[in-house]
């Protein structure tokens, strides 16, 4: 079995949820964690006998709640605000419930009892508003990505916490300290995600690098083209618009606040541990207010769509003039030269009437990424901006 031996639990609990997910694919599941489909089902089902429990290597802890006295209840509401400071009435509420807590009482009871306990600051509530959010219907159509702002451990080096979010779930697939914001750092992460959840439909990101260009928003980079050769559609966010990313944004200020804020860390691996800690808590655990108090990992599945450890070569049909693009990011159509990316240098891409007198569509693989103005004798990139 091929747990990870820091964190088989919470890897084990993982499993487990979203395997209990209505029309998941156990075998692609097993696969995926890399365990053996008996191994699965064993878990799967001391999960439902014991719960947590059951997943320790053959622990029988007791994980049964008495029906609390009122001083009891108190205290296991003032537990829960110590462990999780910034978690308000409604959150403990949820919590105390889905630990089997009985006879909870509600949300206001709750506010009243951490504030009879000093533990809410009256101008930090005052601070909290509702907002309507948006989200995608269905898992892995849209996940955000974004680096959380530096900070450095007390070794005196910098860290870029990369993040990548779930739209529709909110769960936290990536939530890793990065030395560095460059390419290949990002696809090493990006690629152990993509082989355990799958694929996703499109990545939202900014504009910085290395996915984007403040200098020309929405221009094409090497890294975005690596994610088009997988068949995922590349989304930037508005210049100056950190709303387009909002469920990102939301994140990385619980992350501060729950994780970050007067905490000090040795080094990454303190810092690494510390995240994977708190991610379990924030997927497993913790309720979302934007998702009826549900955990995120309860409305999340994993992707249909494999990570392609080969990637098969693209063949453009019959409707399509192919044209390779040269070491400057132009392509040669009639006999003129067009620029279109130096992403895409050494390329093959398919050029295509669109229907409108003197427009050609340019596309690479499935994605349209330009357009061909013959009467201007110019090309123009499709805006990928939100």
């Amino acid at each position: 079995m091929v747990w990870k031996e820091c964190n088989r639990v919470s890897e084990r609990k993982e499993f487990v949820l979203l395997a209990s997910v209505e029309g998941a694919n156990i075998s692609q599941l097993c696969q995926r964690f890399g365990i053996a489909r008996k191994t699965g089902y064993k878990w799967m089902q001391r999960y439902r006998e014991e719960g947590v429990a059951g997943l320790v290597d053959r622990s029988r802890c007791p994980h049964t709640f008495r029906s609390p006295t009122s001083k009891k209840m108190e205290s296991a509401v003032l537990s829960i605000r110590d462990q999780h400071p910034t978690w308000g009435g409604r959150k403990i509420y949820h919590r105390l419930l889905a630990l089997g807590h009985k006879q909870v009482p509600a949300a206001s009871t709750i506010t009243a009892i951490l504030k009879r306990h000093q533990r809410i600051d009256p101008e930090e509530s005052k601070k909290r508003q509702e907002y309507q959010r948006f989200e995608r219907s269905e898992p892995n159509e849209l996940w955000q990505m974004d680096f959380k702002g530096e900070f450095s451990t007390l070794d005196q080096r910098w860290c870029y916490p990369l993040t990548v979010l779930d739209d529709h779930s909110r769960f936290s697939l990536v939530l890793k300290a990065c030395g560095n914001q460059k390419g290949p750092t990002v696809q090493k992460h990006l690629r152990d995600a993509f082989r355990l959840y799958g694929l996703p439909q499109a990545m939202l990101m900014d504009n910085g690098t290395p996915w984007g260009s403040t200098v020309s928003p929405g221009s094409y980079t090497r890294f975005s083209v690596w994610l088009m050769n997988l068949d995922v559609r590349v989304i930037h966010g508005r210049p100056y618009h950190p709303q387009t990313q909002g469920k990102e944004e939301r994140f990385h200020r619980t992350l501060k606040q729950e994780v970050l804020q007067g905490r000090h860390f040795k080094n990454h691996a303190e810092l690494q541990k510390t995240f994977n800690r708190w991610q379990q808590v924030y997927n497993q655990e913790r309720p979302h207010e934007a998702l009826d108090y549900k955990t995120p990992i309860e409305r999340y599945r994993v992707s249909s769509r494999s990570y392609p450890e080969r990637l098969r070569q693209f063949e453009y049909d019959s409707s399509f003039e192919v044209r390779k693009v040269n070491n400057t990011g132009r392509v040669v159509f009639k006999r003129k030269k067009y620029y279109l990316s130096r992403a895409f240098r050494g390329q093959l891409v398919g050029i295509r009437s669109n229907g409108r007198d003197g427009e050609w569509d340019i596309y690479y693989r499935t994605f349209k990424v330009g357009k061909i103005e013959l009467r201007k004798q110019r090309s123009r990139r499709k805006s990928r901006q939100r």
